[in-house]
């Protein structure tokens, strides 16, 4: 993951200082690109550790079409109850009464999460982001994206419009309720030699708590399509337009930067599954991961 860490120097180093919409200030810069090999290993990073059943959950979240952060809650995975708790209690006419990532803010968040996950009728209401990645890939003006990319895969592998968008400029009004039109807007496969590659062009990309995720989720995607489609992971290649690093996020990025890298883990996944739809969480086994520990950082909301 030596490549991550370039684009992390490069930002600090290069990176001009702007203004943002949370209010927060970033360095970003503007044009980047990394390349992973997925048969070298799987690109986790491993100079501090990610939440790899957030990654897995999120994705298969992706793959379902679901839209509704109550899946994700019940799983343990709190990645996406950021932007639905803010626009509730805005809503509510709470939100000067928990000015955000105070503790009274946090304890507000819990009872919030665990509502969505024991009220069903409360989830569908205050869970619900709009039509966001799950309904893009799934159901783009009816357009099974994902499903129908899957099938020219195995059927004209040399196409050149293996293509899935996220982004819907009818639906980026209604998406901006959670907060965050499509920040990875499309991606494209590449089949060369029995080899599947998938490049992703990301228009806005936080790069200390985005990114890793992000690295993950493709790469996982490619392997799981790979499989489903007869072929063999090939590159991950990650395409950036606003790449930044948060003014919050500094000096985590530098604790980061000091710690040396260890090897790449490998991810199996359970052969005998070739429907992209069947894959499951326990589907999943990460082997030989060591890393760091966990830095902490904050969400800009």
């Amino acid at each position: 993951m030596h490549v991550y860490h370039d684009l992390l120097r490069h930002i600090l180093t290069h990176g001009d200082r702007k203004d943002d919409r949370t209010g927060t200030g970033t360095l970003s810069v503007f044009g980047y690109q990394m390349r992973f090999d997925l048969a070298a290993g799987f690109p986790l990073l491993t100079t501090k550790k990610i939440h790899v059943k957030s990654v897995v959950h999120e994705l298969l979240w992706f793959i379902a079409g679901d839209t509704n952060i109550r899946y994700l809650a019940l799983n343990g995975v709190n990645i996406w109850n950021d932007w639905p708790f803010q626009h509730w209690l805005g809503a509510t006419g709470q939100a000067a009464d928990y000015p955000k990532y105070s503790q009274a803010w946090r304890e507000k968040m819990k009872d919030f999460v665990e509502q969505i996950k024991a009220d069903e009728e409360f989830a569908a209401r205050w869970g619900e982001l709009g039509p966001v990645y799950g309904r893009q890939w799934r159901n783009f003006e009816g357009v099974d994206q994902l499903s129908e990319v899957i099938e020219s895969i195995k059927k004209n592998p040399d196409s050149r419009r293996l293509i899935v968008s996220a982004w819907n400029p009818k639906d980026i009004p209604v998406m901006v309720k959670s907060g965050l039109p499509p920040c990875h807007t499309l991606f494209q496969f590449y089949v060369s030699g029995g080899r599947l590659s998938c490049q992703l062009y990301q228009r806005s990309a936080d790069v200390f708590l985005g990114v890793p995720f992000n690295i993950a989720s493709y790469a996982l995607l490619t392997l799981m399509v790979a499989q489903v489609c007869g072929l063999q992971p090939g590159d991950f290649v990650h395409t950036f337009g606003d790449v930044h690093l948060y003014s919050n996020h500094i000096e985590q990025a530098q604790l980061q930067l000091s710690r040396e890298p260890r090897p790449l883990p490998r991810m199996e996944i359970e052969s005998g599954i070739n429907d992209i739809l069947e894959f499951r969480y326990e589907h999943f086994h990460l082997r030989d991961y060591d890393p760091h520990s966990h830095i902490k950082a904050e969400v800009a909301v």
